[in-house]
């Protein structure tokens, strides 16, 4: 049995013969967790109680049930006889959804702009907290995936990067912030989940099935995942489409070969809601399924008298299961009733307020750290009070409504026609929420604001203090200005929800507002609450367009955060997670994945461009970006020196043979990197200062390294960058490891990926 799991795992995607498709290959029998290195202590607890539990206890408590007296999205079964009192899980990515009494932080997309480890775990943590206190056990985040292979995905803004380093450095910053503050982490969706298109089948039509190669697979879209299970992630969602032709929750390939054996993961596999298609999903590596019983249940308990599931699979998931509660703290009293906290809203119930006053802090200052200037001729920070400010735009002012109903709980105020909408039915919408300011994307992974305070609200506040005069004009798509105004600001936004992709990267209504105003005020700043990639080339250069923010999805104290910046009270320092290109047609891939000329109820999807996806598509084909990935503007200048290598490792007999994902050397520090940055401006301030390595056959950079340092005028930090084997490897498709190659590294160190400030190199 151990030799075919052997020979599976080297195995490649097959054709098959029938459909001409790539196929996944089986991968079987699902490796039992080894509950090694820091799972041993839960692992140890874990086991000891599944030894007391009947088959059906353990197979009630892998499988959701529908639960009266709490909303939470899915509650597993309980185990009355010995007391484990069953799990709460729940959504979303910027704080608790479809609830009272709880905050509403940053989305992932802008905690990604921040480009700041230490708030990305604070972050972490405290939202934490949040769901612990009302009962919810597994917290349904981070992200990493989609990535944002296309740039119209509709829940990248729930990602934190399209760049797989970034994106697993925050991951893993994230799922220590949640554990540490005692829930579970579930890390989603696995994998190459790059579209809301066709994401699951519908109306007779299938999934569509992203079908990649094993090198691409490893080395972009499974980057991220190795940093989460490494960082000790609890649990992993398996996602709605196909890899390969197969289901991701039924993928043996994955499920088993990928994740459970060559990323030794020892946590349990939950499925995204409802992604069940057989019962076979049991041995293909699928833990957990929510929220019903679905083709387990008894049909489970079934399959292990009859044989075709074996008690000891029963046991190794109800093991992963009980080990993951142990591994965050959840037992003894350390832990709230599940559900809790989570109750219909109109109905009486217990105020269970999760906020506590530290979160407020980091809440104001993610706000500020994700906002990324992009535009500056001179007119930010205002340079002294303004007499008279024009506000113009939908985006400035709340919405309508923020209550108990369905727009409320899925993020959709300020796009009410969203709320109407019927998963799987074909909907296009306007790009622009025009119902007021967005702070969120929509549904799964939004959450509702304790309070909103937008733009106009904080700018007539300070206008109150100051003796400001302000105008505004939210409607008029061709508003009159007041020819006096010292500054005229423009708030436009583009709206994206898990469900649907976007229809395109900008509107002409919000393009055409711009320049309407651009036309009548030489001083127009230009802000955008963005939820992704949002083409500016309309009116960019227009000479009256002097300043220009990308505001992404700030959370409940997006006002304060914009004021302070305008004001100059707090600096920007956020760097943008992606690439924002001239043109739609810029990118590697634009659009997503249809059912091809015929039709098909079979979508494909062929990741033909590998791992040149944004900025290594951008380098590789010289495509000149508008702001190229980790750009940003600040308020003062900053200088690099005294760029220094050192080789620690990577000699030719550790390079003798591949390593694999699983292996503690692939984590080890080869060689550093150490620079100088200076704040040789007038303020203080803070940079993102940014190393990228040139690794042969390979796109011409790729991101390695990257840290926030804040220093005041004159002030100057070293900075050393720590680069792993895993940071120089590449996938080796034969030998199934990590493999170094022979060959010159350059090392780029700069601001951005197109300001490289320090060049060296390291021969190996």
């Amino acid at each position: 049995m151990l030799s075919s799991l052997v020979a599976a795992l080297l195995a490649p995607p097959v054709a098959s013969a029938a459909s001409g498709y790539v196929q996944s290959p089986p991968v079987f029998p699902s490796p039992s967790g080894k509950g090694v290195g820091v799972w041993a202590g839960a692992y140890e607890s874990a086991r000891e109680f599944v030894a007391q539990m009947t088959l059906e206890e353990k197979v009630n408590i892998t499988r959701g049930f529908a639960v009266g007296d709490n909303t939470c999205a899915g509650n597993t079964g309980t185990v009355p006889r010995l007391g484990w009192p069953g799990m709460c899980l729940h959504d979303a990515g910027n704080g608790v959804r479809a609830t009272d009494l709880v905050n509403s932080y940053p989305s992932a997309i802008h905690v990604g702009a921040s480009w700041d480890r230490n708030l990305t775990y604070e972050r972490a943590y405290y939202m934490g907290q949040e769901f612990k206190a009302k009962g919810i056990n597994v917290l349904l985040g981070p992200n990493a995936g989609p990535l944002g292979r296309s740039p119209l995905g509709g829940r990248n803004w729930e990602g934190f990067s399209v760049d797989p380093y970034l994106s697993g450095q925050l991951n893993a910053d994230t799922i220590v912030g949640h554990q540490d503050a005692g829930v579970i982490a579930n890390i989603k969706h696995f994998i190459a989940n790059e579209q809301e298109t066709y994401r699951r089948p519908y109306f007779g039509v299938e999934a569509v099935s992203a079908n990649i190669d094993d090198k691409t697979l490893h080395e972009f879209y499974l980057w991220p995942f190795m940093d989460g299970v490494r960082a000790g992630v609890a649990s992993v969602m398996c996602s709605y489409n196909r890899i390969n032709s197969t289901y991701a929750c039924e993928n043996s390939k994955l499920l088993n070969g990928v994740l459970k054996s060559d990323l030794a993961f020892d946590g349990f596999v939950l499925l995204d809601w409802n992604a069940q298609h057989n019962l076979e999903s049991a041995n293909a590596g699928l833990d957990m399924l929510m929220p019903g019983g679905g083709f387990w249940g008894n049909n489970l308990t079934q399959a292990v008298h009859n044989g075709s599931v074996t008690e000891d699979r029963v046991t190794d998931m109800a093991t992963r299961i009980l080990a993951a509660w142990y591994f965050v703290g959840q037992n003894g009293t350390n832990f709230p009733v599940p559900g809790i906290g989570m109750k219909n809203l109109t109905k009486p119930h217990a105020q269970v307020d999760a906020r506590v006053p530290e979160s407020n802090a980091v809440i104001l200052e993610g706000a500020i750290a994700g906002h990324v200037l992009v535009k500056n001729d001179g007119s930010l920070p205002f340079k002294k009070k303004p007499v008279m400010l024009s506000v113009y735009g939908y985006d400035a002012t709340v919405p309508d409504t923020k209550n108990t109903d369905n727009l409320f709980q899925l993020g959709y105020t300020s796009s009410p026609e969203m709320g109407q909408a019927v998963l799987g039915t074909e909907r296009h919408f306007d790009q622009a929420a025009k119902g007021g300011t967005i702070i969120t994307g929509g549904r799964a992974g939004a959450n509702g604001p304790a309070y909103i305070d937008d733009p106009l609200s904080a700018i007539q506040h300070r206008a109150k203090a100051d003796g400001t005069w302000v105008n505004w004009d939210l409607i008029s798509p061709n508003p009159d200005v007041n020819a006096a105004s010292d500054a005229c600001l423009v708030f436009i936004n583009a709206i994206a929800t898990e469900g649907w992709d976007r229809d395109g990267l900008h509107d002409d209504f919000s393009d055409g507002l711009v320049l309407n105003v651009a036309s009548k005020c030489s001083n127009t700043i230009v802000v955008i609450h963005a939820s992704g990639v949002r083409l500016v080339d309309q009116w960019i250069e227009h000479p009256n367009v002097t300043a220009t923010i990308i505001a992404h999805l700030p959370g409940q104290d997006s006002g304060e955060a914009l004021v302070k910046l305008l004001y100059g009270e707090a600096g920007f320092s956020g760097k943008l997670p992606y690439t924002l290109a001239k043109n739609e047609s810029d990118y590697a891939v634009y659009s997503p994945c249809g059912r091809g000329p015929s039709n098909s109820t079979d979508p494909q999807c062929d990741f033909t461009e590998g791992v040149y996806v944004d900025y290594r598509h951008f380098d590789e084909k010289n495509i000149a970006p508008r702001y190229e990935f980790g750009y940003g503007l600040s308020y003062t200048t900053f200088n690099y020196s005294s760029l220094a290598l050192e080789q620690l490792g990577l000699n030719s007999e550790a390079r003798s043979a591949s390593i694999p994902s699983n292996a503690d050397s692939l984590w080890e520090v080869v060689a550093t990197v150490n620079v100088t940055i200076t704040n040789s401006g007038a303020v203080a301030g803070a940079e993102v200062a940014q190393l990228y390595l040139g690794i042969p056959n390979s796109p011409p950079k790729q991101l390695r390294g990257f840290d926030k340092v804040n220093l005041q005028p004159g002030e100057s930090a070293e900075v050393t960058f720590e680069l792993t084997r895993r940071d120089f490897s590449v996938w080796d498709v034969v030998t199934q490891g990590w493999a170094v190659q022979d060959g010159d590294y350059d090392v780029y160190v700069g601001a951005s990926s197109r300001d490289i400030r320090l060049t060296d190199s390291i021969s190996i």
